[in-house]
This record gives C-alpha cells, structure tokens and sequence, in this order.
C-alpha cells in the first residue's frame, strides 16, 4: 500500500491510497471466506464451499465489491495512522481506478483539526472568592446555630420573610380538595419557597384573620393550575438566643464565644482556600478559551457533546441508573440534554485547540521514554503491562492522541502558573494565601468535614431547623 496527503483549504486534506493487486486478492480470499460462512450452498457445510463454487455461484464481481466494502476503510484508517492525521469528520471517499480488476486506488477527502495561534496566553488575570472569612460569612455561620435554638413569639403586625405563620389551608382542583395540599393548623415559614413562591408572595404582608385566595401551579406539575384558600390565624417571629458564653457551651465543644468565632473562621477560610486551588485551573481553561476567536467546526462541537452524554451515561451507570431511567426522572429526552450540553462542549473545543497552541508555541515535546514511562505509570489501572498497553495503543491508531493529551496537561500546568489571580473586586491573591497552613488534628473541630457550597463557603451542620415548612401539609396536619 501506498499513499500520500495533500493539504487543501478550509483544513481539509486529501488523502490518496493505492493498494497493488496482490493485496486486493487477499482481501477477495478473506471476503470469500466470510461469504462462505453465510452461503448454504447444496452439498457444502457452512463455511467449507470453495471460493471457485461460489464465484460460479455469485460471480466475481460480487465478491470483489464485498472486499473492496470491506477494505478500503482499513487501508485508509492505515493511511491515517502512518501519516499522522488528524481527522475530525468521516472522510468522503471515492475509489478513482480497479473497480472492475487490477490494482486499486482512492482518494478521501477529510476535515482534520484546524490550528490556531494565540497571544497573550501567560498571565491570564482570573478571579476567585477571597480566601479570607468575612464577618458577614462569620455571622452566617454561627446565626445558623442559634436559629436551631430560636423561640417563637407572636406577634400583632403583618408576616414577613422568616416568620412562621400557622394558617388553614386548602389546595383544590376544579373545586375538590387536592391531597397533600390541604390541612388544618398548618405551620409554614414564609420565604422558604417551600410549597410554591405564590405562597410566600400572597403571605408577605398577611395579618392574623386575613382570608387569602390565589391561584398558582401545583408543586409537582407545573401544567396543572390549582386554587389556593388560606386562613391565616396565628403569625410567629423567631427569636435566636442571645450569642454569649452560656449559649456557645451548651450547643458546642467550646466555652467562649470568641473560641467559636476563631474555629468558624478557621472552617471558613479552609475551605475557601481549598476551592480557590480547586478552581483555578477551570478558570485559567475559560480564560484561555476567550483566545480563541476562529469558528470552531461543528465536528468538534458535536465529538464533544458525545464525549459529555457519555460520561453522564457512565455516571447514572455507576449509580445502578440505566440512562433510560434518569430520562424518565428528570422529565427530560436526549435532545433537550445534548443542546444544554452544547455552549460547555464549545468551550472545551475550544480549550482544545488553545491547548495545542501553547504547544506549539513553548515547543513542547515529549519523548518516547517520557511517553513509555507515562504508559507504564497508567498499565496496571488496566491489568497490563506498559509494552502491552502501547501495543493496544499503537494497534488502535491511538498513541499520538495519547501523546497529545499528556502534552496539554503539561501546557495547562504552564498556564496555571503563570496566571494573575484576583478577587471579585480585583484584589490581588497571592497564591500563598490559598495554601493549606498546618493544622493540628487534635484541635480540629469535627465541623471541619462540612460540605463546601457553591459560593466556597462552608454549610454549616446546624443550619435553619427542619421545620414544618420541610415537608408538604397533609389532610389533619397540626404542627
């Protein structure tokens, strides 16, 4: 086999192969063979007629074709390979001579990777949450732990936002009573959004005695409209605990306020320092991809969003969910997911390419002992040995994609050095500040396991009590 590759324009090249009659023969036996085992011929075992009965039977031309089919898409995934190329889109293939007879040739015409050049790459300003603990975060915190503690006190005015307000309430459709929506002495905290936002809306500014009707979506069908009654008799303003020595000794490990200031800015400030590490290379990859201003080709886009639907579907796997399933219980269909995933998989495309321009510009490299030392390092994850995992990879076609992807991430580790990191209000951060400082684990607090919200600020372990306002009001329900 022979081939070569042109450039064209709008990067796309021209691959063309030819394969001398020798070969072509031996791919016909092999399509005879295969044409054998699915032939019942009179007189035969499956499998045994030899190839002059079936050409007798079929004809040459017939078998020829079927080996033609067959093998001129695995001397161009060769001619791929041996060149080095790049693809990103199947090819458009045209056998140009031995159709009929004789040697064969054939041209494909193949999108490949476009490259682009950027500047500007190194010292990427990006910004991150501040790693230190406000007063306001502080307060947050420990105001929490006292709402776990908080008395109700009536009051004589209008309900707002965090009072409890004890109501009768109705929920019906076309005039019958709706299961779950209707109860007696129903105690709801309003602003929770719990039951639907028209509740909190029509309850903001209610007094005891007032009758409110209104109508709104029932909370688990959006498409079915329900008609709300609401008497309200009783409105209750949470009182917290005084914040003093007492109060901190009795809901925690430690005697003074102060002790329990310092551990919660401790947390606090451990965890934001944890998620600004965690979030810098992400943010130096969507600064990066800001470089890249070339249209991106939709195959790009497109390989990525089935790169995405299936790791999701690796991820509902891995929690015994069949994708089916998961489709079923977000209300949601293949379509609706694959365009949401369309604008993230434009920016990895596009991470990509800017990836690959750091490359080139650095002159990155990599050697083969580096790369084997890379494969050695990865083999046991999947029961080989290094020499047998490159043997794969080189069967497959994928060590040079192997060799790309370490690349990058030795260009993002460039890229992520050298980038500015400010606050949200463009405050310098040094990267020192956002390292994790010693800390003796006899005297961290058990709180310290907190989950990370999304702002990077730590959730506490108290919280807001779960109070009647965490579940729906059902027929009878006093709280």
């Amino acid at each position: 086999m022979k081939s070569s590759v042109t450039t064209l324009e709008e990067n796309k090249v021209k691959v063309v192969v030819e394969v001398d009659e020798a070969e072509i023969d031996k791919a016909i036996d092999e399509a005879f063979r295969k044409i054998a085992k699915e032939v019942r011929l009179p007189g035969f075992r499956p499998g045994k007629a030899p190839r002059k009965v079936l050409e007798a039977r079929l004809g040459k031309d017939y078998a020829r074709g079927e080996a033609l089919n067959d093998a001129i898409p695995e001397y161009y995934r060769k001619a791929i390979i041996e060149h080095d190329v790049d693809v990103i889109a199947p090819p458009d293939l045209d056998l140009t001579s031995g159709q009929e007879g004789g040697p064969v040739a054939f041209e494909a015409i193949v999108a490949v990777r476009p490259s682009v050049s950027i500047a500007g790459y190194k010292g990427l300003r990006i910004e991150i949450a501040a790693p230190d603990a406000t007063d306001e975060e502080i307060n947050e915190q420990i105001d929490a732990l006292r709402a776990q503690a908080a008395a109700r006190e009536a009051v004589d005015r209008p309900a707002a936002d965090g009072d409890f307000v004890t109501m009768d309430i109705v929920g019906s459709e076309d005039g019958e009573p709706v299961e779950g929506l209707t109860a007696d002495d129903y105690t709801y905290e309003v602003g929770s959004g719990f039951i639907i936002d028209a509740m909190d809306e029509h309850l903001r500014g209610a007094s005891v005695g007032d009758v409110i009707e209104f109508d709104g979506p029932h909370p688990g069908d959006d498409e079915v409209t329900l008609s709300f009654r609401v008497v309200v008799k009783v409105v209750e303003e949470k009182v917290l605990p005084d914040l003093d020595d007492a109060f901190v000794a009795e809901v925690s490990e430690f005697d003074t306020v102060d002790a329990l200031v310092a551990d919660t800015r401790g947390r606090i400030e451990r965890m934001k320092r944890s998620a600004g590490r965690n979030a810098i290379p992400d943010k130096a990859a969507e600064a990066l991809a800001e470089l890249v201003t070339i249209e991106i080709p939709e195959s790009l886009v497109d390989d990525q969003v089935q790169r995405q639907l299936q790791d999701l579907a690796m991820r509902m796997a891995s929690q015994g969910i069949q994708f089916e399933q998961f489709l079923q219980m977000t209300g949601q269909d293949i379509s609706s997911i694959m365009e949401s995933m369309r604008e993230p998989a434009l920016r990895a495309a596009k991470v990509d390419l800017a990836l690959r321009a750091v490359i080139a510009a650095e002159e990155m490299a990599l050697t083969d002992d580096e790369l084997q030392a890379e494969l050695d390092a990865m083999a046991p994850e999947f029961g080989q040995s290094g020499a047998q995992l490159r043997s794969a990879l080189e069967e497959n076609g994928q060590v040079s994609s192997m060799r790309i992807d370490l690349l990058k991430q030795r260009a993002m580790d460039i890229l992520v050095e050298s980038v500015t990191i400010v606050d949200f209000d463009g405050a310098p951060i040094d990267r020192a500040d956002l390292e994790e400082p010693p800390v003796d684990e006899a005297l961290q607090s058990p709180a310290d396991t907190a989950e990370v919200s999304d702002t990077g600020v730590a959730d506490s372990d108290g919280g807001p009590d779960e109070d009647e306002s965490a579940a729906e009001p059902a027929e009878g329900d006093e709280q």
